[in-house]
Protein backbone atom coordinates (compact mmCIF):
# COMPACT_ATOMS: atom_id res chain seq x y z
CA UNK A 1 0.00 0.00 0.00
CA UNK A 2 1.53 3.36 -1.02
CA UNK A 3 2.38 5.93 1.60
CA UNK A 4 1.31 9.52 0.93
CA UNK A 5 2.70 12.74 2.22
CA UNK A 6 -0.29 15.10 2.35
CA UNK A 7 -1.28 18.67 3.09
CA UNK A 8 -4.90 19.21 4.13
CA UNK A 9 -7.02 22.06 5.47
CA UNK A 10 -10.16 22.19 7.60
CA UNK A 11 -13.20 24.41 6.96
CA UNK A 12 -11.95 26.74 9.68
CA UNK A 13 -8.61 27.20 7.89
CA UNK A 14 -6.52 24.92 10.11
CA UNK A 15 -3.72 23.23 8.15
CA UNK A 16 -2.53 19.68 8.70
CA UNK A 17 0.23 17.61 7.07
CA UNK A 18 1.93 14.28 7.53
CA UNK A 19 2.22 10.74 6.19
CA UNK A 20 -0.66 8.26 5.71
CA UNK A 21 -1.03 4.90 3.99
CA UNK A 22 -3.95 4.54 1.54
CA UNK A 23 -4.75 2.47 -1.54
CA UNK A 24 -5.27 5.64 -3.61
CA UNK A 25 -5.85 9.37 -3.30
CA UNK A 26 -9.64 8.92 -3.12
CA UNK A 27 -9.30 6.77 0.00
CA UNK A 28 -6.80 9.24 1.46
CA UNK A 29 -9.26 12.10 0.86
CA UNK A 30 -12.06 10.04 2.51
CA UNK A 31 -9.91 9.35 5.60
CA UNK A 32 -9.10 13.03 5.94
CA UNK A 33 -12.76 14.05 5.44
CA UNK A 34 -13.73 11.82 8.35
CA UNK A 35 -11.31 13.86 10.45
CA UNK A 36 -12.81 17.14 9.17
CA UNK A 37 -10.07 18.02 6.66
CA UNK A 38 -10.00 18.54 2.88
CA UNK A 39 -7.05 17.11 0.91
CA UNK A 40 -4.99 19.87 -0.76
CA UNK A 41 -1.83 18.19 -2.06
CA UNK A 42 -0.10 14.79 -2.05
CA UNK A 43 3.05 13.03 -3.14
CA UNK A 44 3.70 9.28 -2.91
CA UNK A 45 6.93 7.39 -2.36
CA UNK A 46 6.20 5.50 -5.58
CA UNK A 47 6.01 8.75 -7.51
CA UNK A 48 9.26 9.96 -6.00
CA UNK A 49 11.02 6.67 -6.78
CA UNK A 50 9.76 6.26 -10.37
CA UNK A 51 12.32 5.55 -13.09
CA UNK A 52 11.58 8.83 -14.79
CA UNK A 53 12.23 10.74 -11.58
CA UNK A 54 15.41 8.80 -10.86
CA UNK A 55 16.75 9.38 -14.37
CA UNK A 56 16.55 13.15 -14.06
CA UNK A 57 17.10 13.54 -10.32
CA UNK A 58 20.42 11.71 -10.47
CA UNK A 59 21.57 14.20 -13.10
CA UNK A 60 20.25 17.38 -11.54
CA UNK A 61 22.28 18.56 -8.60
CA UNK A 62 21.11 20.75 -5.77
CA UNK A 63 22.62 24.17 -6.47
CA UNK A 64 24.34 26.37 -3.91
CA UNK A 65 21.53 28.94 -4.35
CA UNK A 66 18.89 26.34 -3.44
CA UNK A 67 20.85 25.28 -0.35
CA UNK A 68 21.29 28.91 0.65
CA UNK A 69 17.56 29.65 0.36
CA UNK A 70 16.75 26.47 2.29
CA UNK A 71 19.18 27.30 5.12
CA UNK A 72 18.09 30.93 5.38
CA UNK A 73 14.36 30.07 5.40
CA UNK A 74 14.87 27.21 7.86
CA UNK A 75 16.72 29.55 10.23
CA UNK A 76 13.87 32.07 10.08
CA UNK A 77 11.21 29.40 10.65
CA UNK A 78 13.04 27.74 13.54
CA UNK A 79 13.61 31.17 15.10
CA UNK A 80 9.88 31.89 14.72
CA UNK A 81 8.98 28.77 16.69
CA UNK A 82 8.21 26.22 13.94
CA UNK A 83 8.87 22.61 14.89
CA UNK A 84 11.57 21.11 12.66
CA UNK A 85 9.42 18.51 10.77
CA UNK A 86 6.79 21.13 9.96
CA UNK A 87 9.41 23.62 8.75
CA UNK A 88 11.02 20.98 6.51
CA UNK A 89 7.63 20.01 5.02
CA UNK A 90 6.85 23.60 4.11
CA UNK A 91 10.29 24.15 2.55
CA UNK A 92 10.05 20.86 0.64
CA UNK A 93 7.00 22.07 -1.26
CA UNK A 94 8.54 25.48 -1.89
CA UNK A 95 11.51 24.13 -3.86
CA UNK A 96 11.15 23.47 -7.59
CA UNK A 97 13.99 20.94 -7.56
CA UNK A 98 12.28 17.53 -7.37
CA UNK A 99 15.43 15.82 -6.15
CA UNK A 100 15.79 18.29 -3.26
CA UNK A 101 12.07 17.99 -2.51
CA UNK A 102 12.31 14.21 -2.22
CA UNK A 103 15.38 14.50 0.05
CA UNK A 104 13.63 16.96 2.38
CA UNK A 105 10.49 14.82 2.56
CA UNK A 106 12.57 11.72 3.35
CA UNK A 107 14.43 13.64 6.07
CA UNK A 108 11.09 14.82 7.48
CA UNK A 109 9.81 11.26 7.63
CA UNK A 110 12.96 10.02 9.38
CA UNK A 111 12.80 12.84 11.96
CA UNK A 112 9.17 11.97 12.71
CA UNK A 113 10.34 8.38 13.35
CA UNK A 114 12.83 9.66 15.94
CA UNK A 115 16.12 10.22 14.09
CA UNK A 116 18.16 13.38 14.62
CA UNK A 117 18.40 16.01 11.91
CA UNK A 118 22.18 15.68 11.59
CA UNK A 119 21.99 11.88 11.21
CA UNK A 120 19.45 12.31 8.41
CA UNK A 121 21.67 14.85 6.64
CA UNK A 122 24.56 12.37 6.72
CA UNK A 123 22.67 10.16 4.24
CA UNK A 124 23.00 12.90 1.61
CA UNK A 125 26.69 13.96 1.58
CA UNK A 126 26.40 15.05 -2.07
CA UNK A 127 23.96 17.77 -0.96
CA UNK A 128 24.94 18.58 2.63
CA UNK A 129 28.68 18.88 3.20
CA UNK A 130 30.47 17.54 6.25
CA UNK A 131 30.73 21.13 7.49
CA UNK A 132 26.94 21.53 7.23
CA UNK A 133 26.28 18.21 9.00
CA UNK A 134 28.65 18.86 11.90
CA UNK A 135 27.38 22.37 12.54
CA UNK A 136 23.77 21.12 12.58
CA UNK A 137 24.81 18.38 15.01
CA UNK A 138 26.40 20.96 17.27
CA UNK A 139 23.26 23.11 17.10
CA UNK A 140 21.10 20.15 18.14
CA UNK A 141 23.38 19.27 21.05
CA UNK A 142 23.61 22.86 22.32
CA UNK A 143 19.96 23.72 21.70
CA UNK A 144 20.92 26.67 19.49
CA UNK A 145 19.95 25.36 16.06
CA UNK A 146 18.69 28.76 14.87
CA UNK A 147 22.02 30.42 15.74
CA UNK A 148 24.00 27.70 13.96
CA UNK A 149 21.73 28.04 10.92
CA UNK A 150 22.44 31.79 10.92
CA UNK A 151 26.19 31.07 10.82
CA UNK A 152 25.66 28.54 8.02
CA UNK A 153 23.60 31.08 6.10
CA UNK A 154 26.45 33.61 6.25
CA UNK A 155 28.88 30.90 5.17
CA UNK A 156 26.78 29.94 2.13
CA UNK A 157 26.15 33.59 1.23
CA UNK A 158 29.89 34.25 1.15
CA UNK A 159 30.51 31.08 -0.88
CA UNK A 160 27.88 32.12 -3.41
CA UNK A 161 29.21 35.67 -3.62
CA UNK A 162 32.76 34.43 -4.17
CA UNK A 163 31.66 31.87 -6.75
CA UNK A 164 29.68 34.49 -8.68
CA UNK A 165 32.72 36.78 -8.87
CA UNK A 166 34.94 33.96 -10.15
CA UNK A 167 32.41 32.87 -12.78
CA UNK A 168 31.83 36.41 -14.02
CA UNK A 169 35.59 36.86 -14.51
CA UNK A 170 35.81 33.88 -16.85
CA UNK A 171 32.64 34.55 -18.87
CA UNK A 172 34.22 37.03 -21.31
CA UNK A 173 37.36 34.98 -22.15
CA UNK A 174 35.27 31.82 -22.51
CA UNK A 175 32.78 33.46 -24.88
CA UNK A 176 35.57 34.90 -27.06
CA UNK A 177 37.34 31.54 -27.20
CA UNK A 178 34.15 29.67 -28.15
CA UNK A 179 33.27 32.22 -30.85
CA UNK A 180 36.76 31.85 -32.29
CA UNK A 181 36.40 28.06 -32.44
CA UNK A 182 32.94 28.28 -34.05
CA UNK A 183 34.15 30.74 -36.71
CA UNK A 184 37.19 28.55 -37.41
CA UNK A 185 35.01 25.45 -37.86
CA UNK A 186 32.59 27.30 -40.16
CA UNK A 187 35.49 28.49 -42.33
CA UNK A 188 36.94 25.00 -42.53
CA UNK A 189 33.60 23.41 -43.38
CA UNK A 190 32.01 26.03 -45.68
CA UNK A 191 34.80 28.14 -47.22
CA UNK A 192 37.89 25.92 -47.45
CA UNK A 193 36.29 23.05 -49.50
CA UNK A 194 35.15 25.51 -52.19
CA UNK A 195 38.59 27.09 -52.41
CA UNK A 196 40.13 23.61 -52.55
CA UNK A 197 37.97 22.79 -55.59
CA UNK A 198 39.09 26.02 -57.28
CA UNK A 199 42.75 25.27 -56.63
CA UNK A 200 42.32 21.73 -57.96
CA UNK A 201 40.70 23.01 -61.19
CA UNK A 202 43.53 25.49 -61.73
CA UNK A 203 46.11 22.77 -60.98
CA UNK A 204 48.03 25.04 -58.60
CA UNK A 205 50.94 23.71 -56.54
CA UNK A 206 49.93 24.27 -52.93
CA UNK A 207 52.28 25.07 -50.02
CA UNK A 208 52.32 22.88 -46.91
CA UNK A 209 50.18 25.20 -44.76
CA UNK A 210 47.47 25.35 -47.43
CA UNK A 211 47.44 21.56 -47.77
CA UNK A 212 47.10 21.25 -44.00
CA UNK A 213 44.14 23.64 -43.88
CA UNK A 214 42.42 21.93 -46.83
CA UNK A 215 43.05 18.48 -45.34
CA UNK A 216 41.59 19.58 -41.99
CA UNK A 217 38.54 21.07 -43.73
CA UNK A 218 37.90 17.90 -45.76
CA UNK A 219 38.30 15.79 -42.64
CA UNK A 220 35.71 17.84 -40.74
CA UNK A 221 33.28 17.58 -43.65
CA UNK A 222 33.63 13.84 -44.27
CA UNK A 223 34.79 12.45 -40.90
CA UNK A 224 33.15 14.88 -38.43
CA UNK A 225 31.83 12.01 -36.29
CA UNK A 226 35.41 11.05 -35.37
CA UNK A 227 35.91 14.53 -33.93
CA UNK A 228 32.77 14.12 -31.80
CA UNK A 229 33.81 10.62 -30.72
CA UNK A 230 37.39 11.58 -29.82
CA UNK A 231 36.15 14.71 -28.01
CA UNK A 232 33.76 12.59 -25.97
CA UNK A 233 36.54 10.12 -25.11
CA UNK A 234 38.84 12.96 -24.05
CA UNK A 235 36.09 14.36 -21.84
CA UNK A 236 35.58 10.96 -20.16
CA UNK A 237 39.36 10.51 -19.82
CA UNK A 238 39.72 13.90 -18.11
CA UNK A 239 36.84 13.06 -15.76
CA UNK A 240 38.46 9.73 -14.84
CA UNK A 241 41.87 11.37 -14.34
CA UNK A 242 40.38 13.98 -12.00
CA UNK A 243 38.79 11.24 -9.92
CA UNK A 244 42.16 9.60 -9.22
CA UNK A 245 44.36 10.93 -6.41
CA UNK A 246 47.43 11.19 -8.65
CA UNK A 247 45.56 12.92 -11.48
CA UNK A 248 43.91 15.39 -9.12
CA UNK A 249 47.24 16.15 -7.46
CA UNK A 250 48.92 16.80 -10.82
CA UNK A 251 46.12 19.14 -11.93
CA UNK A 252 46.23 20.98 -8.57
CA UNK A 253 50.01 21.40 -8.90
CA UNK A 254 49.73 22.72 -12.48
CA UNK A 255 47.04 25.23 -11.49
CA UNK A 256 49.31 26.59 -8.73
CA UNK A 257 52.10 27.18 -11.29
CA UNK A 258 50.13 29.04 -13.99
CA UNK A 259 50.97 32.78 -13.99
CA UNK A 260 48.11 35.11 -12.91
CA UNK A 261 45.82 32.12 -12.25
CA UNK A 262 48.01 30.74 -9.44
CA UNK A 263 47.71 33.96 -7.41
CA UNK A 264 43.92 33.88 -7.77
CA UNK A 265 43.73 30.19 -6.81
CA UNK A 266 45.84 30.80 -3.69
CA UNK A 267 43.62 33.67 -2.55
CA UNK A 268 40.43 31.67 -3.20
CA UNK A 269 41.64 28.62 -1.26
CA UNK A 270 43.01 30.74 1.58
CA UNK A 271 39.73 32.66 1.93
CA UNK A 272 37.71 29.43 1.89
CA UNK A 273 40.01 27.94 4.52
CA UNK A 274 39.56 30.94 6.81
CA UNK A 275 35.82 31.28 6.19
CA UNK A 276 35.08 27.60 6.90
CA UNK A 277 37.47 27.34 9.84
CA UNK A 278 36.16 30.57 11.36
CA UNK A 279 32.51 29.51 10.99
CA UNK A 280 33.15 26.16 12.65
CA UNK A 281 35.09 27.67 15.56
CA UNK A 282 32.41 30.36 15.99
CA UNK A 283 29.75 27.62 16.15
CA UNK A 284 31.72 25.87 18.92
CA UNK A 285 33.29 22.98 16.99
CA UNK A 286 36.64 21.94 18.57
CA UNK A 287 39.73 23.11 16.65
CA UNK A 288 40.94 19.60 15.74
CA UNK A 289 37.56 18.64 14.32
CA UNK A 290 37.26 22.03 12.59
CA UNK A 291 40.56 21.45 10.79
CA UNK A 292 39.47 18.00 9.62
CA UNK A 293 36.13 19.28 8.32
CA UNK A 294 37.69 22.29 6.58
CA UNK A 295 40.23 20.03 4.89
CA UNK A 296 37.38 17.99 3.38
CA UNK A 297 35.64 21.16 2.17
CA UNK A 298 38.65 22.36 0.14
CA UNK A 299 39.05 21.07 -3.40
CA UNK A 300 42.80 21.66 -3.87
CA UNK A 301 44.80 18.79 -2.37
CA UNK A 302 47.81 21.06 -1.65
CA UNK A 303 45.62 23.10 0.71
CA UNK A 304 43.87 20.08 2.16
CA UNK A 305 47.05 18.26 3.26
CA UNK A 306 48.41 20.97 5.64
CA UNK A 307 45.11 21.06 7.53
CA UNK A 308 45.06 17.28 7.95
CA UNK A 309 48.64 17.41 9.24
CA UNK A 310 47.70 20.30 11.53
CA UNK A 311 44.76 18.38 13.00
CA UNK A 312 47.16 15.63 14.09
CA UNK A 313 49.82 18.02 15.40
CA UNK A 314 47.32 20.13 17.39
CA UNK A 315 46.32 16.95 19.25
CA UNK A 316 49.95 16.74 20.41
CA UNK A 317 49.82 20.27 21.81
CA UNK A 318 51.41 22.27 18.99
CA UNK A 319 50.05 25.67 17.98
CA UNK A 320 48.28 25.97 14.66
CA UNK A 321 50.35 29.02 13.63
CA UNK A 322 53.60 27.09 14.11
CA UNK A 323 52.34 24.22 11.94
CA UNK A 324 50.98 26.44 9.16
CA UNK A 325 54.23 28.45 9.04
CA UNK A 326 55.86 25.39 7.43
CA UNK A 327 53.63 25.90 4.35
CA UNK A 328 54.59 29.44 3.34
CA UNK A 329 54.64 28.35 -0.31
CA UNK A 330 50.83 28.29 -0.32
CA UNK A 331 49.83 30.36 2.75
CA UNK A 332 50.81 34.03 2.90
CA UNK A 333 52.70 35.49 5.89
CA UNK A 334 49.57 37.55 6.65
CA UNK A 335 47.50 34.38 7.04
CA UNK A 336 50.05 32.87 9.42
CA UNK A 337 50.29 36.08 11.44
CA UNK A 338 46.49 36.34 11.73
CA UNK A 339 46.34 32.77 13.09
CA UNK A 340 49.04 33.69 15.63
CA UNK A 341 47.15 36.83 16.73
CA UNK A 342 43.93 34.83 17.06
CA UNK A 343 45.65 32.27 19.28
CA UNK A 344 47.14 34.98 21.50
CA UNK A 345 43.89 36.94 21.90
CA UNK A 346 41.48 33.99 21.94
CA UNK A 347 39.53 35.62 19.07
CA UNK A 348 40.50 33.17 16.32
CA UNK A 349 37.00 32.97 14.80
CA UNK A 350 36.54 36.74 14.48
CA UNK A 351 40.02 37.46 13.06
CA UNK A 352 39.65 34.62 10.56
CA UNK A 353 36.30 36.04 9.43
CA UNK A 354 37.83 39.52 8.99
CA UNK A 355 40.79 38.16 7.01
CA UNK A 356 38.41 36.08 4.88
CA UNK A 357 36.48 39.27 4.08
CA UNK A 358 39.74 40.99 3.14
CA UNK A 359 40.90 38.15 0.88
CA UNK A 360 37.48 37.90 -0.78
CA UNK A 361 37.79 41.60 -1.63
CA UNK A 362 41.23 40.84 -3.06
CA UNK A 363 39.70 38.04 -5.16
CA UNK A 364 37.00 40.45 -6.38
CA UNK A 365 39.67 42.99 -7.38
CA UNK A 366 41.80 40.31 -9.06
CA UNK A 367 38.86 38.91 -11.04
CA UNK A 368 37.94 42.41 -12.25
CA UNK A 369 41.49 42.87 -13.55
CA UNK A 370 41.66 39.36 -15.00
CA UNK A 371 39.77 40.40 -18.14
CA UNK A 372 42.22 43.23 -18.85
CA UNK A 373 45.14 40.82 -18.36
CA UNK A 374 43.68 38.04 -20.52
CA UNK A 375 42.32 40.30 -23.27
CA UNK A 376 45.72 41.01 -24.95
CA UNK A 377 46.44 37.26 -25.09
CA UNK A 378 43.03 36.62 -26.65
CA UNK A 379 43.58 39.35 -29.25
CA UNK A 380 47.01 37.90 -30.04
CA UNK A 381 45.56 34.39 -30.34
CA UNK A 382 42.75 35.56 -32.63
CA UNK A 383 45.24 37.53 -34.73
CA UNK A 384 47.57 34.52 -35.13
CA UNK A 385 44.65 32.25 -36.11
CA UNK A 386 43.28 34.71 -38.68
CA UNK A 387 46.76 35.36 -40.05
CA UNK A 388 47.46 31.65 -40.44
CA UNK A 389 44.20 31.09 -42.34
CA UNK A 390 44.73 34.17 -44.50
CA UNK A 391 48.30 33.29 -45.48
CA UNK A 392 47.41 29.64 -46.12
CA UNK A 393 44.52 30.51 -48.46
CA UNK A 394 45.88 33.64 -50.15
CA UNK A 395 49.44 32.41 -50.79
CA UNK A 396 48.43 30.03 -53.66
CA UNK A 397 46.60 32.92 -55.37
CA UNK A 398 49.74 35.07 -55.28
CA UNK A 399 51.75 32.16 -56.65
CA UNK A 400 49.25 31.83 -59.50
CA UNK A 401 49.43 35.58 -60.30
CA UNK A 402 53.22 35.49 -60.30
CA UNK A 403 53.15 32.58 -62.77
CA UNK A 404 51.02 34.59 -65.26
Amino acid sequence: MPQYFYIAKSLTGEEKSGFLEATNQAELARILRQEGFILVRTITNQQADSRFFKFFSLRRRVSLTEKLLFTRNLQVMIGAGFVLPRALQVLAFQTKNKKFQKILLNITQEIIKGKSFSDCLAHYPEVFSELFQNMIKLGEESGSLDKVLAVLTRQLEKEKELGSKIKSAFIYPTIIFLIMIIIGILMLVLVVPKLAETFAELNISLPLTTRLVIGLGNFLVTQWYWVVFVGFLLFLFCQLILKTKLGKKVVDAVVLKIPVISSLVKKINSSRTMRSLGSLIEAGVPLVRSLEITANVLSNSYYRQPLLVASEEVKKGKKLSEIISSYQNIYSPLFIEIIRVGEETGETASVLAKLADFLEEEVAYATKNLTSVVEPFLILLVGVAIGFFAISLVQPMYSMLEAL
